[in-house]
Protein backbone atom coordinates (compact mmCIF):
# COMPACT_ATOMS: atom_id res chain seq x y z
CA UNK A 1 0.00 0.00 0.00
CA UNK A 2 1.09 3.55 -0.70
CA UNK A 3 0.07 6.70 1.22
CA UNK A 4 -3.08 7.34 -0.85
CA UNK A 5 -4.27 3.78 -0.17
CA UNK A 6 -3.79 4.35 3.57
CA UNK A 7 -5.78 7.59 3.39
CA UNK A 8 -8.64 5.85 1.57
CA UNK A 9 -8.96 3.32 4.41
CA UNK A 10 -9.39 6.16 6.93
CA UNK A 11 -12.21 8.04 5.17
CA UNK A 12 -15.14 6.00 6.58
CA UNK A 13 -14.48 7.22 10.12
CA UNK A 14 -12.62 10.53 9.75
CA UNK A 15 -14.92 12.45 7.38
CA UNK A 16 -16.51 14.41 10.22
CA UNK A 17 -13.32 14.78 12.31
CA UNK A 18 -10.83 17.64 12.49
CA UNK A 19 -7.96 16.62 10.22
CA UNK A 20 -4.77 18.59 9.57
CA UNK A 21 -2.82 17.29 6.57
CA UNK A 22 0.83 17.75 5.75
CA UNK A 23 1.98 20.00 2.90
CA UNK A 24 2.13 18.73 -0.65
CA UNK A 25 0.84 15.41 -1.85
CA UNK A 26 -0.76 14.30 1.46
CA UNK A 27 -2.99 17.41 1.40
CA UNK A 28 -3.69 17.03 -2.31
CA UNK A 29 -4.53 13.33 -1.93
CA UNK A 30 -6.84 13.99 1.03
CA UNK A 31 -8.52 16.78 -0.93
CA UNK A 32 -9.05 14.45 -3.91
CA UNK A 33 -10.20 11.46 -1.82
CA UNK A 34 -12.50 13.23 0.66
CA UNK A 35 -12.63 17.04 0.62
CA UNK A 36 -14.33 18.20 3.81
CA UNK A 37 -14.58 21.59 5.56
CA UNK A 38 -13.13 19.82 8.62
CA UNK A 39 -9.89 19.15 6.69
CA UNK A 40 -7.15 21.75 7.06
CA UNK A 41 -4.80 21.49 4.10
CA UNK A 42 -1.25 22.74 4.64
CA UNK A 43 -0.22 24.60 1.51
CA UNK A 44 3.14 26.12 2.37
CA UNK A 45 4.66 25.05 5.67
CA UNK A 46 6.65 21.81 5.50
CA UNK A 47 7.12 20.25 8.89
CA UNK A 48 4.46 22.21 10.76
CA UNK A 49 1.29 20.10 10.44
CA UNK A 50 2.05 18.25 13.68
CA UNK A 51 2.70 21.50 15.56
CA UNK A 52 -0.42 23.22 14.23
CA UNK A 53 -2.51 20.15 15.07
CA UNK A 54 -1.10 20.07 18.61
CA UNK A 55 -1.99 23.74 19.11
CA UNK A 56 -5.51 23.04 17.89
CA UNK A 57 -5.88 20.05 20.23
CA UNK A 58 -4.65 22.09 23.19
CA UNK A 59 -7.05 24.94 22.39
CA UNK A 60 -10.30 22.95 22.24
CA UNK A 61 -11.81 19.55 23.18
CA UNK A 62 -12.55 17.84 19.83
CA UNK A 63 -10.27 15.04 18.64
CA UNK A 64 -7.64 16.19 16.15
CA UNK A 65 -5.98 13.88 13.65
CA UNK A 66 -2.78 15.09 12.02
CA UNK A 67 -1.65 13.29 8.88
CA UNK A 68 2.05 13.96 8.60
CA UNK A 69 4.93 12.38 6.71
CA UNK A 70 8.31 11.07 7.76
CA UNK A 71 10.10 13.73 5.70
CA UNK A 72 8.21 16.58 7.35
CA UNK A 73 8.72 15.23 10.86
CA UNK A 74 12.44 14.87 10.11
CA UNK A 75 12.50 18.50 8.96
CA UNK A 76 10.89 19.70 12.21
CA UNK A 77 12.46 17.36 14.73
CA UNK A 78 11.55 19.75 17.54
CA UNK A 79 7.92 18.76 17.17
CA UNK A 80 8.30 15.38 18.93
CA UNK A 81 9.70 16.72 22.24
CA UNK A 82 7.13 19.53 22.08
CA UNK A 83 4.33 16.97 21.69
CA UNK A 84 5.75 14.82 24.51
CA UNK A 85 5.93 17.75 26.91
CA UNK A 86 2.50 19.19 26.06
CA UNK A 87 0.24 16.13 26.07
CA UNK A 88 -3.31 16.49 24.80
CA UNK A 89 -5.62 13.49 25.17
CA UNK A 90 -7.50 14.58 22.03
CA UNK A 91 -4.39 14.58 19.80
CA UNK A 92 -3.57 11.82 17.30
CA UNK A 93 -0.47 12.14 15.15
CA UNK A 94 -0.41 9.76 12.20
CA UNK A 95 3.00 9.76 10.54
CA UNK A 96 2.75 7.99 7.21
CA UNK A 97 6.30 6.72 6.85
CA UNK A 98 7.07 5.78 3.28
CA UNK A 99 10.82 6.30 3.71
CA UNK A 100 10.83 9.09 1.14
CA UNK A 101 10.19 12.75 0.47
CA UNK A 102 7.12 11.90 -1.59
CA UNK A 103 6.19 15.43 -2.63
CA UNK A 104 9.59 16.24 -4.10
CA UNK A 105 10.43 13.13 -6.11
CA UNK A 106 10.67 10.21 -3.68
CA UNK A 107 14.20 10.87 -2.47
CA UNK A 108 15.02 8.47 0.39
CA UNK A 109 14.64 9.88 3.92
CA UNK A 110 16.62 8.61 6.90
CA UNK A 111 13.62 6.50 7.94
CA UNK A 112 14.21 4.65 4.68
CA UNK A 113 17.67 3.89 6.05
CA UNK A 114 18.40 3.52 9.79
CA UNK A 115 16.25 6.03 11.69
CA UNK A 116 13.16 4.79 13.54
CA UNK A 117 10.59 7.49 14.25
CA UNK A 118 8.89 5.29 16.84
CA UNK A 119 12.17 5.01 18.78
CA UNK A 120 12.80 8.75 18.39
CA UNK A 121 9.28 9.60 19.63
CA UNK A 122 9.71 7.36 22.68
CA UNK A 123 13.15 8.87 23.37
CA UNK A 124 11.52 12.32 23.29
CA UNK A 125 9.05 11.21 25.97
CA UNK A 126 5.98 10.33 23.91
CA UNK A 127 4.22 7.58 25.85
CA UNK A 128 1.65 6.03 23.51
CA UNK A 129 3.61 5.29 20.33
CA UNK A 130 2.39 2.60 17.95
CA UNK A 131 4.19 1.45 14.82
CA UNK A 132 2.07 -0.50 12.37
CA UNK A 133 1.90 -1.67 8.80
CA UNK A 134 -0.09 0.25 6.21
CA UNK A 135 -2.73 -2.48 6.27
CA UNK A 136 -3.18 -2.14 10.06
CA UNK A 137 -3.39 1.66 10.06
CA UNK A 138 -7.16 2.11 9.81
CA UNK A 139 -7.77 -0.14 12.81
CA UNK A 140 -5.08 1.58 14.87
CA UNK A 141 -6.39 5.07 14.03
CA UNK A 142 -9.97 4.01 14.78
CA UNK A 143 -8.87 2.64 18.17
CA UNK A 144 -7.02 5.91 18.89
CA UNK A 145 -10.24 7.86 18.27
CA UNK A 146 -12.03 5.62 20.78
CA UNK A 147 -9.24 6.02 23.33
CA UNK A 148 -8.74 8.95 25.65
CA UNK A 149 -5.01 9.48 25.36
CA UNK A 150 -2.60 11.17 23.03
CA UNK A 151 -1.39 8.73 20.38
CA UNK A 152 1.51 8.80 17.95
CA UNK A 153 1.09 6.30 15.10
CA UNK A 154 3.83 5.49 12.63
CA UNK A 155 2.32 3.75 9.60
CA UNK A 156 4.97 2.02 7.50
CA UNK A 157 3.98 1.98 3.84
CA UNK A 158 5.51 1.79 0.40
CA UNK A 159 6.76 4.86 -1.41
CA UNK A 160 4.64 6.06 -4.32
CA UNK A 161 2.26 8.75 -5.45
CA UNK A 162 -0.93 9.00 -7.44
CA UNK A 163 -1.59 11.84 -9.89
CA UNK A 164 -3.49 14.58 -8.10
CA UNK A 165 -4.72 18.04 -9.06
CA UNK A 166 -3.62 21.07 -7.11
CA UNK A 167 -5.96 22.31 -4.39
CA UNK A 168 -7.76 25.25 -5.94
CA UNK A 169 -9.33 26.54 -2.72
CA UNK A 170 -7.88 29.88 -1.69
CA UNK A 171 -5.95 29.55 1.59
CA UNK A 172 -8.35 32.00 3.25
CA UNK A 173 -11.29 29.81 2.20
CA UNK A 174 -9.57 26.72 3.62
CA UNK A 175 -9.00 28.54 6.92
CA UNK A 176 -12.51 29.99 7.13
CA UNK A 177 -14.36 26.77 6.43
CA UNK A 178 -12.06 24.87 8.82
CA UNK A 179 -12.66 27.41 11.59
CA UNK A 180 -16.43 26.98 11.13
CA UNK A 181 -15.96 23.20 11.47
CA UNK A 182 -13.92 23.71 14.66
CA UNK A 183 -16.62 25.96 16.13
CA UNK A 184 -19.56 23.72 15.21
Amino acid sequence: MIRSDVLKTLVPFISDKLVVTNIGLPSQEMHLIDDQPSNFYMLGTMGLASSIGLGLALAQDKKVLVVDGDGSVLMNFGTLPTIANNPAANYILLIIDNGSYGSTGDQVTYTGKRTSLSEVARACGCENVIECSAEETAGVVKAAFADDKMTIIISKCESGNIPVPVIEHDPVVIKDRFMKAVQS
